[in-house]
């Protein structure tokens, strides 16, 4: 038998072959655990070796995930938070012209996510380095919050951006936000307002806006860029609130007065053509609303106007037919009520017609007209005029008139020229201007607009007569009235003073005015209606000691109407009007140009 051959066939031929192939899982653990579990000496090596393999691959793949983790942000919180906190988009606002007056930038603000912080105290320092304006106490305490999101500075430069970005702190980044900025400064502040931090309107149009349903979009999650939103045409006109605004800052410097304003309005639209109130702000820079001296004077602020009212007055009594210009009213002497005296400030002494009234600037023949019309008619008629109730246009800071609570015949003639009730300046104008445009009442506003929108829900509170007898009125007062100061050859304007002493500690100051100075032009076919204050100028050397509002109040208007005509297309005209007046001339009551005399100051 072959005995060798049998044995050595298998162990040199089948072992490593068909044994390996077809083991089962049960005898390759066997085999694993021999080795890795033997303490044979020949096996240590190989064992030890394949346990730190294992070892080192599971921490690898732990510290993988725990790096992977912690750079990792939670996509939907970020994303919320992030929304939130970013300034939201405001649309453009331009001029009448086009003319840019609001509009955002994007701007890098840093954030943080304190949950991620590895070492918040390290990330304070950093950060504080970079940003020497954070308050490093302030920051420490945000960043040890359990928030999970933080501003660490809003608004930072492009320096300060890539100082930020290369510190490379996990948990700390930067969001692209708007910022909202005016790039004329404080030209229109009052009218603008201004946008804070998170690009939130707080006051003027600004606010306005908001209120319109731009705040309620943003606060629902809708997420609008600039280019969504339709630019907003505002009335005003910057090239002309430019030379307007120039000119009242120099009034109240030259006149040492605590504060001035002036206003342009389109008497045809009620549109803002152009309004300064000074003190002002930079809306780029927001002010503390707290601080009163920056009020719009001629919106927030209520004063009693002092003569400009006795436009009102003669109105009211014109459009009764009770009067007209010829009438003549008794003004020999003052008017005595109980232990009240009335009287002029450029007494005449004797009887004045209604046109001599209003050219003289007469308290007492103006106290009379109300006294002939009556209590009654002429709240009624005040009340028409929008005089004694709060006037509301797209501005959301407005005031609420002062009135008499017990009126009575005595308050009834001191309003007759302007004191005893108190009004917002702005709300004095829309008045007068329903008085120059042929009789409509329309409330002043900020946005662009045409005559028809404007006259759309107008009401007429006066006569077409009555219109053309008060620019007569204006007219004649300019040639030779107390409104000589704004008489611009070639604009053929019309004016009227007024001069109110201020109330103190319940009493009238003599040494302390308020004056207004109200102009249209031209006074034939009125476009705009000019208004200027100073709120308690000097008296100067050049003016003899006269603080009136000729003086001061006037002088600047005419400087304005001198400036401004050319921008808002008032042609000259060295000719005057062959009949400016065709319905007082129809009838019986021509006009003659006149040459400036007499007159005076108040």
């Amino acid at each position: 038998m072959h005995t060798g051959d049998f044995f050595e066939a298998p162990q040199a031929t089948a072992p490593d072959a068909r044994p390996r192939k077809g083991k089962s899982v049960g005898a390759r653990l066997r085999d694993f655990s021999r080795v890795a579990f033997s303490t044979s000496l020949s096996t240590s090596t190989s064992r030890i070796r394949l346990v730190a393999i294992a070892f080192l691959g599971l921490y690898a793949i732990i510290g993988g995930r725990l790096v992977y983790l912690g750079f990792k942000p939670d996509p939907a919180n970020l994303r919320r938070a992030a929304a939130e906190a970013v300034a939201a988009s405001r649309p453009d606002l331009l001029d009448r012209n086009g003319e840019i007056l609001a509009t955002d930038v994007k701007t890098m603000s840093v954030f943080a996510e304190p949950r991620r912080l590895i070492d918040k105290d390290e990330a304070t320092e950093l950060l504080t380095a970079a940003l020497p304006q954070v308050d490093a106490k302030e920051l420490r305490e945000r960043l040890g919050s359990k928030k999970g999101f933080v501003w660490v500075k809003r608004e930072v430069t492009p320096h300060q951006r890539d100082e930020v970005f290369h510190l490379g702190l996990p948990g700390v980044g930067l969001l692209a936000e708007n910022k909202r900025v005016y790039p004329n400064g404080p030209l229109g502040a009052h009218v603008l307002g201004f946008a804070n931090i998170d690009n939130a309107g707080i006051a003027g149009i600004e606010k306005y806006i908001d209120g319109q349903g731009l705040a309620d979009l943003h606060g629902a999650g809708f997420s609008l860029a600039r280019d969504d939103l339709q630019p907003i045409a505002l009335s005003l006109d910057v090239k002309a609130t430019h030379a307007l605004r120039d000119e009242v800052v120099k009034g109240v410097e030259h006149f040492k007065a605590k504060a001035g304003a002036s206003v342009i309005m389109d008497v045809n639209t009620g549109e803002i053509v152009a309004m300064a109130s000074y003190p002002d702000y930079d809306p780029n820079s927001p002010p503390d609303v707290r601080d009163a001296n920056l009020i719009n004077r001629l919106n927030v602020g209520v004063y009693e106007m002092g003569s400009t009212f006795k436009a009102l007055t003669i109105a009211m009594a014109l459009d009764s037919g009770k009067v007209n210009l010829n009438t003549h009213l008794d003004a020999r002497s003052a008017l005595t009520f109980g232990r009240f005296k009335i009287h002029d400030y450029h007494a005449q002494n004797r009887a004045l017609s209604v046109t001599e009234v209003f050219t003289y600037s007469s308290n007492v023949g103006t106290a009379r007209m109300a006294l002939g019309q009556g209590v009654e008619k002429h709240k009624a008629f005040l009340r028409k005029m929008g005089q004694l109730t709060r006037m509301r246009t797209e501005l959301p800071e407005s005031a609420e008139p002062i009135v008499p609570k017990n009126w009575g015949e005595l308050n009834t003639m001191t309003i007759a020229f302007g004191h005893g009730l108190a009004v917002a300046p702005l709300q004095a104008m829309m008045a007068v201007g329903a008085l120059m445009n042929g009789g409509y009442l329309i409330t002043p506003t900020f946005l662009k607009r045409n005559e028809e929108e404007a006259r759309k829900d107008a009401p007429r509170v006066i006569k077409p007569e009555t219109s053309e007898a008060m620019r007569f009125l204006m007219r004649r007062n300019a040639e030779i009235g107390t409104a000589k100061k704004v008489d611009v050859p070639g604009y053929f304007v019309g004016g009227k003073t007024g001069t109110a002493e201020k109330v103190v500690n319940g009493h009238y100051a003599k040494n302390r005015l308020f004056t207004t100075f109200m102009a249209v032009a031209p006074a034939d076919k009125p476009k705009y209606l000019f208004m200027t204050l100073m709120d308690e100028p000097q008296g100067l050397p050049e003016t003899g000691g006269y603080a009136t509002a000729a003086y001061n109040s006037g002088t600047v208007t005419g400087k304005i109407i001198e400036r401004v005509g050319p921008m808002l297309d008032l042609q000259p005209r060295f000719d005057p009007p062959k009949e400016p007046f065709p319905l007082l001339a129809r009838m019986g009551f021509g006009y003659v140009n006149q040459p400036a005399s007499g007159g005076g100051g108040h």
